[in-house]
């Protein structure tokens, strides 16, 4: 401001200005703005002086003292300005600044703390660019994103009707999973192709078929042997991974040429896959096999992993065998978690061994609070798992407990989803989460369960009514999901929301809905096992099981010998009706009995019955009806058969 700082000079020259305050009270006629610092008041030096010489001051001193500090500008009443200029007006340089306005160096306390004037045009020019940037990000990046999933970043109204509306006509009930392509009944030639491919590839790593055969079934279904069986002690995938060296530990000019990339081993399946296949005999991972496939349809099983594997056979056998090994070796799912069960947990959790004691009070105290339940069904019939977010605090349970936990909720979750659905819902009940819930520890482990280990079990995952802070840890967990996982997950933040996914009248009243329904533990029996203890019939019952899966597999080789033949397509699915049937019989004496059990969810025989209290309401006026006809009927040696016989209260007995 050099042109406004030389005005001042020839101001203070032609009117002769003395006084400090008299200099203030000009400037500001001329000026308009002067540089005040309102925070606080000091003293001049004029005053310091009078105060520490202890004269009186008259009203003018005192309130000349109140006046807030200039820099440099009334040092004291008896100052006179400078009569000439030290540089002409029209050499002034941009950067010069007079002495009335310089930064000198502050001197004592009675320094002051303000900083240069500062232009007025130039305030409102950055204002004014300010807002018309701020106006450009808001219109190009708030704007309604039409998408149908729900973000919890924006909460835009428009975007969340829209994901409403896209929801309820995708996910009507009158469209089951198992009628989308890729699933059982709806196979392209070219998946069925590839279904066959890994139904020889398995069937050669159970021992069932040897090289020549597999090669010879292979070409039938335009195959190959798949490389991570052809007489390599590891896989491609493992080999990809040795490289050549030259001197020095460098790569040949042969590397260079044939490297190829390397498909990152997220969960490292390649270790496991080899690993079973140098330690684990082929009838030990055939075994492994037919009971991790319970009740359901073989097929399905091996549908799963090649479409979590976008069809590629090798990989999808990678994933399976790895799988096997990880249920027999790391988790021990069906010899430990399902066939102790409840019952044994409530035993150890009155253990004298501090650890047993431990790891079963962890166990019972995730299922009495409540932590996450099975109960009703979605529009799409699949099983709803609620999980209540706010009830869980890092540490309060042991790693191995929230494991074997986590392991036990999902094995249960697949006895209770029926045809036509194939997978879950999740339902996150954010209410009252905070900071002291989130621990990322069991989400991670929860992750690698559905990604590496339960492939395509998950349909839709709700977060229901998720807070702000949960924004951040959002971020972080959508980094670990797969993209085809993540792109499951829908925020819903109202019932209106939920009701996209989930009728109104079969969502429970705690998380908004109608059904007056709560969930109540109800504790193990001791002795409901005991049908456990029969060794020689569960025995009996197994050896039906191996012989039946022996003619399954004898029914899959003449399925890839002959795809056209109706009558081996019909053996097939008559095996497996006869593999559902065996293995509910087997259920009893392999796996412990669960709540659902107890409650009435899982019923003898397989039957699923979600609502058996309405269920059982709904049967007594027919029971009733029933009975009081065959009372109220005549003898038949009285009635004609074409008479009509009429019953009421009065011929009730």
């Amino acid at each position: 401001m050099p042109a406004v700082s030389d005005c001042i000079l020839v101001h203070a020259r032609l009117l002769d200005w003395k006084s400090s305050r008299s200099s203030v009270q000009k400037l500001g006629r001329h000026l308009p703005f002067v540089p005040r610092d309102y925070t606080r008041t000091f003293p001049t030096f004029r005053s310091a002086a009078t105060l520490s010489s202890k004269r009186q001051l008259n009203s003018w001193q005192t309130r000349e003292n109140e006046l807030p500090l200039i820099r440099n500008f009334s040092h004291s009443k008896q100052q006179i300005l400078s009569k000439t200029l030290t540089r002409s007006f029209s050499h002034s340089s941009r950067n010069y600044k007079p002495k009335y306005f310089c930064h000198s160096p502050a001197t004592g306390i009675y320094a002051t703390q303000t900083e240069p004037i500062q232009s007025a045009i130039g305030t409102w020019t950055a204002a004014i660019l300010l807002g018309a940037i701020s106006g450009s990000v808001y219109f190009f990046t708030a704007r309604p994103k039409r998408s149908g999933k729900l973000d919890i970043e924006s909460g835009d109204q428009f975007q969340q009707s829209e994901a409403r509306d896209n929801s309820s006509s995708t996910n009507s009930a009158d469209m089951g999973e198992t009628s989308q392509p890729g699933h059982i009944g709806n196979l392209s030639p070219e998946q069925e192709e590839k279904l066959q491919q890994l139904w020889i590839a398995t069937l050669q790593v159970f021992g069932v078929l040897d090289m020549d055969q597999a090669k010879a079934l292979n070409s039938i279904a335009n195959a190959t042997i798949v490389p991570v069986l052809s007489r390599q002690s590891v896989p491609a995938s493992e080999q990809a991974k040795k490289k050549k060296r030259g001197w020095f530990g460098r790569k040949t000019d042969a590397e260079e040429v044939n490297d190829t990339p390397v498909v990152e081993d997220k969960y490292g399946l390649a270790a496991k896959f080899s690993h079973a296949l140098e330690h684990a005999p082929p009838e030990v991972i055939r075994a492994s096999f037919w009971s991790m496939l319970k009740h359901d349809h073989p097929d399905m099983v091996l549908l799963r992993f090649l479409r979590a594997r976008k069809w590629d056979v090798e990989k999808a056998l990678v994933m399976m065998i790895s799988t096997f090994h990880w249920r027999s070796v790391e988790m021990h799912v069906d010899d430990d978690i399902m066939v102790n069960g409840e019952e044994s947990m409530m035993l150890d959790s009155t253990s004298d061994d501090p650890m047993k004691k431990r790891r079963g009070t962890d166990f019972l105290e995730q299922i009495r609070t409540g932590k996450s339940f099975l109960h009703g069904l979605d529009k799409m019939g699949r099983p709803i798992c609620f999980i209540r977010a706010r009830l869980h605090h890092a540490g309060d349970q042991l790693e191995e407990s929230l494991e074997r936990y986590t392991i036990y909720v999902i094995e249960i979750a697949r006895f209770v989803v029926q045809p036509p659905a194939e997978t879950a819902c999740l339902v996150f009940d954010m209410t009252g989460f905070s900071l002291a819930n989130m621990d990322y520890g069991p989400v991670k482990f929860m992750i690698n369960c559905f990604e590496a280990n339960y492939p395509e079990s998950l349909g839709v995952i709700l977060i229901h009514k998720a807070p702000w802070v949960f924004q951040g840890i959002w971020r972080v967990i959508k980094g670990l999901l797969d993209p085809v996982v993540a792109s499951k997950v829908n925020f819903t933040n109202t019932t209106e929301d939920m009701e996209a996914f989930i009728e109104k009248s079969r969502i429970i009243k705690e998380v908004g809905g109608d059904e007056d329904w709560e969930m109540k533990y109800i504790e193990p029996v001791i002795g409901e096992n005991d049908l456990m203890k029969d060794v020689e019939t569960k025995k009996k019952i197994q050896s039906e099981r191996d012989a039946i899966a022996g003619d399954f597999e004898k029914a899959t080789i003449a399925w890839i010998e002959d795809r056209a033949s109706k009558d081996v397509r019909k053996k097939r699915e008559d095996l497996t009706a006869t593999l559902v049937e065996n293995y509910w019989k087997l259920d009893p004496y392999i796996r412990a009995r669960s709540y659902y059990d107890r409650a009435g969810l899982i019923q003898p025989e397989g039957n699923i019955q979600f609502y058996p209290t309405v269920a059982k309401e709904s049967a007594v006026p027919k029971t009733t009806v029933a009975e009081t006809a065959e009372v109220a009927a005549p003898p038949p040696a009285a009635a004609s058969k074409d008479a009509h016989v009429e019953t009421s209260s009065n011929d009730i007995d």
